[in-house]
C-alpha cells in the first residue's frame, strides 16, 4: 500500500510542478512571459483552470504526504521520553545531617599604623 501511495505521490508532485510552470508569470521574472498557450484558451479561462488544478494538486500533495507519514509510522512502537525514558532508581532517604555549627569567627587584628 505504501509503495502505491508513494508512486501516486510522485506523480502528483510532477503534475504540480508542470502546472505551476505553465502558469503565466505576473511579475515578469527573468522576462519569461508564459505565452505558450495563447491560442488554446482565453487568458482568463486558462488562469482559472490552472489555478484550480494547482489547488487540487496541492490538496492531493498534502493528503498523500500525511497518509505516507501515518502509514510509515504504523509499524513503529510508541516511544515517549515522558513515559518510557530512563528508569528511575527508587528514592533512598538521605542520612540525617548533624546540626549545623556556626562558623568560627576570625580573630580580631588591631589596625596597623
Amino acid at each position: 500500500m505504501v509503495i502505491i501511495l508513494l508512486v501516486f505521490h510522485v506523480l502528483v508532485i510532477l503534475a504540480l510542478i508542470g502546472v505551476v510552470l505553465m502558469q503565466k508569470s505576473e511579475g515578469g521574472a527573468l522576462g519569461m512571459g508564459g505565452g505558450g498557450m495563447s491560442g488554446f484558451m482565453t487568458g482568463r479561462s486558462t488562469a482559472n483552470l490552472l489555478t484550480r488544478a494547482t489547488a487540487i494538486l496541492a490538496a492531493l500533495f498534502m493528503t498523500t504526504s500525511v497518509l505516507l507519514v501515518v502509514l510509515s509510522n504504523q509499524h513503529r512502537s510508541a516511544h515517549s521520553i515522558l513515559e518510557g525514558g530512563t528508569k528511575t532508581q527508587p528514592s533512598v532517604p538521605l542520612p540525617s545531617l548533624p546540626p549545623a555549627h556556626p562558623a568560627p569567627t576570625p580573630p580580631k587584628v588591631p589596625p596597623s599604623r
